[in-house]
């Protein structure tokens, strides 16, 4: 099981299309201490090495968002990945 499965749990719940969290907060939300490396922007980035796995990013894909650390380090925004608009049959 993805230790990050209660961040997205917590994604999912969320209506907005984009939301900010601090560490702690997402710390509160995982029930444990993040690791120093969640500090730099490309631990959160879910472009950088789209190939490589990492369980943080998989969590915020899953619940349909893209990750971005904030430019100070304190906090990580959340944003909704844009659905396709499909066109309704005329």
């Amino acid at each position: 099981m993805n230790p990050y499965a209660p961040l997205r749990d917590y994604l999912q719940q969320q209506t907005l299309a984009e939301l900010v969290l601090s560490l702690d907060q997402i710390e509160e939300i995982l029930g444990f201490a993040l690791s120093r490396a969640s500090h730099r922007a490309s631990w959160w980035d879910t472009a950088r090495a789209p190939d490589e796995k990492m369980p943080q990013r998989e969590a915020c894909l899953e619940a349909g968002y893209i990750a971005t650390r904030l430019a100070e380090g304190k906090g990580v925004r959340f944003r909704k990945i844009q659905q396709p608009r499909t066109r309704r049959p005329a």
